[in-house]
C-alpha cells in the first residue's frame, strides 16, 4: 500500500517537473534561434547562423520530445522525419550562404558575432545548469542535457571565429566555424532522416505481417 502509493504520488510531481524543465528549455532556445538568426543575417555571420541553426534544431528536439512523448512509435517516427528534413534543408542553406559568403568575400562583424556569441553561450549554460540534475535520468534526459553542455562548447567556437576576425580582419575563421557547425547539422539531419525512415518502414512491415 505505501509502496504503491508513493510511486503514484512521486511519479507525477516527477514527470510535472520534466514537462515544466522542457518546457523553459524549449522557449529560450526558440527565443535565442530568432535572436541569432536575425543577427547572423545581419552581420553578414556564417558561424552565427549555423549556431542558430542548432538551436532551431535543439528546439525542434524538445518540441518533438514534449508532443510526442506519450504517443505511439509511429508518431514519433513520422515527427522525426520532419524533423530531419528541416535539419538537413537549414544545413544545406548555410552551407550555401557560407559559399556566397567566400566568393563575395563578405566580413562579418566582429562584434555583433562576440556579443551574440556571449549571449549564447550565457543562455545554453543556463539550459545546462538547469538540466545538470536530470543529467542521471533516462537516456532522453541525459540526451537532452549533454546537448546543452555540447552546444555551450560550440558557443565557445563562435566566440572563438568572432575573435579570430577582429584580429585578421578576415572572414575565413567565420567560414570555418560556420562550416564545421553546418556540416555536422546536415549529418545529423539526414542520420535521423534514415533512422525515423527505417522506423517507419519497419512499423509498415510490422502491421503487414
Amino acid at each position: 500500500m505505501a509502496g504503491g502509493c508513493c510511486g503514484d504520488s512521486c511519479a507525477a510531481p516527477a514527470l510535472g517537473v520534466q514537462r515544466r524543465m522542457l518546457g523553459v528549455v524549449l522557449a529560450v532556445n526558440v527565443t535565442m534561434f530568432l535572436i541569432e538568426a536575425g543577427a547572423g543575417w545581419g552581420a553578414q555571420s556564417v558561424a552565427l547562423q549555423a549556431d542558430a541553426l542548432d538551436f532551431f534544431g535543439d528546439s525542434l528536439n524538445y518540441a518533438t520530445a514534449l508532443y510526442v512523448l506519450s504517443k505511439p512509435l509511429s508518431w514519433r517516427a513520422g515527427a522525426a522525419l520532419i524533423k530531419g528534413l528541416a535539419m538537413l534543408a537549414f544545413g544545406l542553406f548555410v552551407l550555401g550562404s557560407s559559399v556566397h559568403n567566400a566568393v563575395l568575400g563578405a566580413n562579418p562583424e566582429a562584434p555583433v558575432m562576440g556579443v551574440i556569441g556571449l549571449l549564447a553561450l550565457c543562455a545554453n549554460l543556463g539550459c545546462a545548469l538547469l538540466l545538470f540534475r536530470f543529467r542521471g535520468g533516462d537516456a532522453n534526459l541525459r540526451a537532452v542535457w549533454l546537448c546543452s553542455r555540447n552546444d555551450a562548447i560550440g558557443n565557445l567556437a563562435v566566440l572563438a571565429a568572432a575573435g579570430g576576425v577582429a584580429v585578421t580582419g578576415a572572414h575565413w575563421p567565420d567560414l570555418f566555424v560556420g562550416l564545421v557547425i553546418a556540416s555536422l547539422a546536415a549529418w545529423a539531419g539526414q542520420s535521423v532522416l534514415r533512422q525515423a525512415w527505417g522506423e517507419l518502414a519497419g512499423r509498415g512491415v510490422a502491421a503487414a505481417e
